[in-house]
């Protein structure tokens, strides 16, 4: 199944959002850290609710750290981006991809978007900036178990 990757995330309600995503789909979800917000146990139950118990969660010390991760398990890694025209649903998902998800205040940096394997975007409407990262997380995941649940 794929998994969900946070990169660096700022906020403690999506993060718990995302945990009980995963939780209900046994999904994993890495934490690329540094938070903006603390990851210590308390922090985490009060985001996760009672869904933490539940959900596969891995979290890894910095970027470089998942990287390296990432290159022993021989992964995908499928960027959500508002910077390409590649639509979600055009996409061909694998089920062992790693779906990235960027920052809430600021996406993802410019070496994330290299190291991404594939980038892919949500359409919306003209004039919107972008959706809620817990609800992109959700279509992406959403779709991405729909394409490989018979894999």
């Amino acid at each position: 199944m794929p998994d969900l990757v946070l990169y660096q995330p700022d906020i403690p309600g999506n993060t718990g959002t995302l945990m009980r995503l995963a939780a209900c789909t046994t999904t994993t979800l890495h934490i690329i850290e540094p938070a903006g917000f603390r990851l210590d146990d308390t922090a985490l139950k009060r985001a996760g609710m009672d869904y933490l118990e539940l959900a596969g969660l891995a979290r890894h010390i910095d970027w470089d750290a998942f990287e390296n991760w990432r290159g022993r398990s021989g992964r995908r890694l499928v960027l959500m981006s508002t910077k390409t025209q590649t639509r979600l649903w055009d996409f061909a998902f694998r089920p062992d991809d790693l779906i990235l998800l960027g920052r809430e205040s600021s996406g993802a940096p410019d070496s994330v978007h290299e190291a991404a394997d594939h980038r892919l975007t949500i359409p919306m409407a003209r004039g919107a900036r972008s959706l809620n990262v817990a609800l992109a997380g959700a279509m992406a995941l959403g779709e991405a178990i729909r394409q490989t649940a018979a894999a």
